[in-house]
């Protein structure tokens, strides 16, 4: 049994070694300065200047969503497209429902008001209820 895992031990080993060598390397070799600009955020040459403890409007995180959805869809997309040869009719008719379900769900998100960057939102009653 040993005999068969001694590959898997040699590479537990090497890593442990190449891990360890890393972390005594940086230890050895890195800067011991303290002075009082090091621990100052320094972001693409601009000071920071506030807090960055701020609170974003939801607007963003719908583009942040929608941007994951779509991504996600187009990849699905992009795959099938690949693949059409091999999967035929079968393929063809799975993504046409994949593509209705999700115009449908997009209808019914704009139909619902949920699009809308608006400042009075268009909810309709009896529309999601």
């Amino acid at each position: 049994m040993t005999s068969q895992l001694w590959p898997f031990f040699a590479y537990l080993a090497a890593a442990l070694v190449v891990l360890a060598g890393m972390l005594v390397l940086s230890y050895a070799l890195g800067e011991r300065h303290r002075e009082a600009a090091t621990d100052d955020p320094f972001e693409s040459g601009i000071l920071p200047t506030g807090t960055a403890r701020i609170r974003f409007d939801v607007r963003f995180y719908l583009v942040a969503m929608f941007f994951v959805i779509f991504d996600l869809e187009a990849v699905f997309i992009f795959l099938w497209a690949v693949a059409l040869r091999r999967v035929g009719w079968t393929g063809y008719i799975d993504i046409a429902v994949f593509m209705g379900v999700l115009v449908v769900a997009l209808a019914y998100l704009w139909r619902l008001g949920a699009l809308d960057w608006g400042s009075v939102p268009r909810i309709r009653r009896g529309v999601g209820r």
